[in-house]
């Protein structure tokens, strides 16, 4: 008999549930409402916003005069945006909802502070992530992006105190931003490293870590643009093998996972409670959960 594992922490974090209820009870008032961006990498979310009338503007039409979003509820996501997106929406005359983690717009604050302090901003992260080009947007034009060892290596402040602040996304891996601070702090530069990364975040991970270590296959659900779905992934590939990564039931192939004696399932704090479950009861049928 099969023994199914689903990992406790599985599914939304506090920032995705929080943004997601933002945007449903602007909804239920009765406004015209539109999320700047996807509200999150999930398909499934999005379409059934979009049936409810909720539009998604993306970041840069909203420096297109062309834009009109005059009289429209904007929902700032939990990924956060860069300190001028909030003056051009106050230009364009719209009501601003602001659902920025409060872990996020932490490091809003840090970086911003820093960087008045003549400080050079490191953010270990992905460049391409809406969440860290919304940091970088509050760093003064003092922000770098790092994201490899080769480039925490190279790097070089600017300022001629040699002030360096280090933060983090709050979705990368934990043990992947210890290494790279380790690579700076032997520098001998002034350092401020600052562990950004979200303690929801770094519990999946571990939990991810320990389920995959101890199973014969693993799934972890998430949305092909979720970057730390693709985290989660990655970690438990590392420990497992035959781990396999899918977006709703229907990218599930059994015959994965048929043969294991041990199967563990995990999924991105993007991911839909009714995801995780339908994909939980395929893989369970008859034989007994055990919860992780």
């Amino acid at each position: 008999m099969r023994k199914v594992t689903l990992a406790k922490t599985a599914g939304f974090c506090f920032g995705v549930s929080r943004a997601v209820d933002m945007v449903y009870n602007e909804i239920r008032k009765g406004k015209r409402v539109a999320t700047l961006g996807p509200i999150i990498h999930n398909e499934s979310v999005v379409s059934d916003l979009a049936r409810k009338g909720v539009s998604v503007i993306d970041e840069p039409a909203l420096y297109d005069e062309s834009t009109d979003v005059t009289g429209m509820t904007v929902v700032i996501r939990s990924h956060g945006v860069a300190a001028d997106v909030y003056e051009k929406l106050r230009q364009k005359k719209c009501e601003i909802v602001d659902s920025t983690c409060p872990f996020v717009k932490k490091i809003h604050d840090t970086v911003q502070k820093y960087a008045y302090e003549g400080y050079d901003i490191l953010i270990v992260g992905s460049r391409e992530h809406p969440e860290v080009k919304g940091i970088v947007g509050w760093c003064l034009s003092r922000g770098t992006v790092v994201e490899t060892k080769e480039e925490m290596d190279a790097f070089e402040p600017a300022n001629p105190d040699k002030k360096v602040c280090v933060v983090a996304q709050t979705t990368f891996n934990y043990k992947k931003f210890k290494e790279l601070v380790e690579i700076i702090s032997k520098k001998g530069y002034d350092i401020i490293a600052v562990n950004t990364i979200c303690n929801a975040t770094a519990e999946r991970q571990q939990e991810a870590s320990a389920l995959a270590a101890e199973s014969d296959a693993m799934i972890v659900i998430g949305g092909k643009n979720s970057s730390n779905s693709r985290k989660l992934y990655e970690i438990s590939k590392n420990q497992c093998e035959n781990t396999n990564f899918i977006q709703t039931l229907e990218d599930l192939d059994m015959e994965c996972i048929r043969s294991s004696s041990s199967l563990g399932i995990t999924a991105g704090a993007s991911t839909p409670k009714n995801i995780i479950q339908e994909v939980l009861k395929a893989c369970q049928k008859k034989e007994t959960l055990e919860n992780y």
